[in-house]
């Protein structure tokens, strides 16, 4: 446990954003300030911007946000960290990404936190490692992915949403045959729909997952690795997925949607609110959710929210500093003040002032009985989210079958696994031209 910390001597407030990773001595005049990094478009979101403002005004504190290119912000994070010129505050997804880091060796457990109590039970399971440790505070938009489908169609319809596999099944057989593509299935570049599908094997199995990542068995062992992947593709075969779907992308689902040319898609709530396509045949106020089902759990999975986490460098001369401000951002006032009418479900238990999902609200008793914290894209070593789609448009497009779409997965897996330097796993082949 820390020590009290001392309270925080006020000077000058100022807020800088740099245009792009800034290298060492960009800002040698910030020298006193508390430094925080993440991807440019993360760090605009208005409740960061809010909570940054609140903090400087409040403590008198001066923080240099140093804002990446989306693109560039893994590698030069990582090599920040490589090269001893860390930030003091990290935000980052646990997700795949986060083993470029040595997290042990570079990040504090906030276990002990006086705020951790205030995290809601997703919230926190979602920023913890696998030993069950706390490596971030999660202030970000929350949501809760799962089959969100037209309702009032449904209705028209005569049909009723599905609580089992089978009944998902006769569900999208039905509406096939009634002239409508039964899930806007958008494979033209979005690849989170596969983890939706894995999180049940993983989630529900701490021990599979460990095999998994001591590279002790393959998703070829796994009986529900191939039951998914058959699944989807007889679903593609079906028509289940429309005859376009190899051309739908992620600017294309709102207007599929809009329109009831589909029924359900697998995405998260607060995409209506941001995405949806307004002003169309159908509004949000015409859907609601029920479970993803692809065949890995009978009675289908939610994914709780991914959610970005302030993370903090454990070897910074700042880190008691940096440990006050995430307990400020952690406090009631100033959380409520920054995600006052931002559409998300609630991070903190008191959170009061963000706008909840009426589809969320809805179906909590479903989710509260099906909900897994996502795993499969933060938990699964060596996971990438675009090389299992990848794997998958191989099957989609005729060049692999379900069994080669599955051997795909594992091979893209153990490489980058390998190259990451996991233990267990083969490290990558030296070059030809390597001396």
């Amino acid at each position: 446990m820390r020590n009290k910390r001392s309270i925080l001597a006020p000077i000058f407030a100022a807020l800088v954003f740099l245009s792009s990773c800034a290298g060492p001595g960009a800002s040698d005049a910030d020298g006193d300030a508390l430094s925080i990094m993440g991807k440019k478009s993360d760090l605009a979101k208005s409740y960061m911007t809010a909570i940054f403002e609140r903090y400087e005004a409040a403590t008198g504190n001066h923080l240099e946000i140093i804002a990446c290119e989306d693109a560039e912000f893994e590698a030069a994070a990582a090599g920040r960290f490589a090269d001893g010129d860390a930030p003091d505050v990290l935000m980052h997804f646990h997700n795949a990404d986060l083993s470029n880091f040595d997290v042990p060796g570079n990040f504090y457990y906030l276990d002990d936190e006086s705020w951790v109590s205030d995290l809601t039970d997703s919230a926190r399971a979602y920023c913890q490692d696998g030993e069950g440790h706390l490596l971030g505070l999660p202030f970000w938009e929350n949501s809760v992915s799962g089959c969100y489908y037209n309702k009032t169609l449904l209705s028209e319809l005569g049909l009723n949403p599905a609580a089992t596999q089978a009944e998902f099944d006769m569900l999208c057989q039905a509406l096939a045959e009634t002239g409508y593509t039964p899930i806007c299935w958008p494979a033209d570049h979005c690849t989170w729909m596969f983890q939706f599908a894995m999180d049940p094997i993983f989630a529900d199995d701490p021990e599979l997952l460990a095999k998994l990542n001591r590279n002790e068995l393959a998703y070829a062992d796994i009986p529900a690795m191939a039951d998914m992947t058959q699944w989807i593709a007889d679903a593609a075969d079906k028509g289940w997925f429309g005859d376009d779907y190899l051309q739908t992308g992620w600017d294309d689902i709102g207007s599929v949607m809009a329109s009831g040319e589909a029924v359900m898609t697998f995405i998260w709530d607060t995409w209506f609110y941001t995405d949806f396509e307004q002003g169309n045949k159908y509004a949000v106020d015409d859907f609601a959710l029920m479970p993803v089902f692809m065949n890995t759990a009978d009675s289908g999975t939610y994914e709780g929210g991914n959610l970005n986490m302030m993370m903090v460098n454990k070897n910074s001369d700042a880190l008691d500093t940096a440990l006050d401000f995430l307990a400020f951002c952690a406090t009631a006032d100033n959380y409520n003040a920054a995600f006052d009418g931002i559409s998300t479900v609630s991070c903190f238990r008191g959170q009061t002032t963000n706008i909840q999902s009426r589809m969320v609200t809805d179906a909590q008793t479903s989710i509260q009985a099906n909900e897994r914290v996502s795993t499969a894209a933060s938990r699964i070593v060596g996971y990438s989210a675009e090389e299992v789609a990848d794997a998958f448009d191989a099957l989609f497009r005729g060049r692999t079958d379900a069994a080669g779409c599955v051997r795909l997965m594992d091979e893209y897996r153990v490489a980058d696994a390998g190259r990451q330097g996991a233990e267990g796993f083969p490290p990558p082949a030296a070059s030809p031209d390597s001396n």
